[in-house]
């Protein structure tokens, strides 16, 4: 009788093991990602499928902001986020002493300069509002693309370090207005012209290619340096998922969604 009750315990727990070790598994093949809404969740739904029948399930979390995705990620929260490019994530890393690091580089999002109440460039007048973002990266590139419009002047040489405190000659006396990036759009009605991110034009129906008085070149430094990146923590870039959801993301079948969808307002990187 002992004998046969030792056997079924001994059974029991070797099935609670088993059990264990499954779900164990079964959590390795769920990749959390969070994202914003355009262009970024709606190229992760792309590639669902593919994952799908790569023996994986993607579960995109979608955030408006563009702090909480990386607050996720370095929490644990989630396996990965996809909003940012690299200067971005080495401010936050900066600032808040995290290791999250690029996966892989996916796709380019030019800035543009969209009217408000002013139609053209022409028609500013001395005094006229531009509004740019209020990161300290996206400002510095905002600014630049009103210098390459002859808007501004920056001291030399500081390329992606501007501040508005590094403008050293505005002949129209445009007065600068630092607004977090996500309420750009909305701005637009109150000023003159806003220089807004690429996800939030599209977001709002801006069309970089038609909307747009100016847009950064393609081959600029910005397309170089503002690619937006697969950010993950340290550690986990060689991971089996992680590997795979770059695999799915750097494939053709996601270069031609972004090239047939966007028209121009998102550019592949790979």
């Amino acid at each position: 009788m002992k004998k046969t009750l030792s056997i079924a315990a001994f059974l029991s727990l070797f099935i609670l093991i088993l059990a264990g070790c499954g779900q164990g598994d079964s959590s390795d093949k769920v990749i959390k990602i969070g994202a914003t809404p355009k262009p970024h969740a709606e190229i992760l739904e792309q590639v669902k499928d593919q994952l799908e029948a790569d023996g994986y399930t993607l579960e995109i979390i979608e955030y408006t902001d563009y702090v909480q995705p990386n607050v996720a990620l370095d929490s644990g929260d989630l396996d990965a986020n996809f909003f940012q490019h690299q200067p971005y994530l080495d401010q936050y890393n900066a600032e808040n002493e995290a290791q999250l690091i690029s996966a892989a580089i996916i796709h380019y999002e030019p800035f543009g300069l969209y009217p408000g109440k002013t139609d053209t460039i022409d028609a500013l007048a001395d005094g006229s509002q531009i509004a740019v973002p209020n990161d300290a990266t996206n400002e510095a590139r905002a600014l630049l693309l009103l210098q390459d419009q002859g808007l501004i002047t920056l001291t030399e040489g500081v390329g992606l370090n501007a501040t508005i405190n590094n403008i050293v000659d505005n002949p129209k006396n445009i007065d600068i207005l630092e607004i977090e990036a996500a309420q750009l759009t909305r701005s637009l009605q109150d000023v003159d012209m806003a220089v807004i991110n690429g996800n939030y034009a599209i977001d709002a129906g801006l069309s970089v290619g038609t909307d747009a008085l100016a847009v950064e070149d393609k081959d600029s430094t910005a397309a170089e340096t503002f690619g937006n990146i697969i950010a993950v923590k340290e550690g986990t870039q060689d991971s089996e998922k992680i590997q795979a959801l770059v695999k799915a993301l750097q494939s053709d079948t996601v270069k031609n969604f972004i090239e047939t969808t966007y028209e121009g307002a998102v550019i592949p990187k790979f």
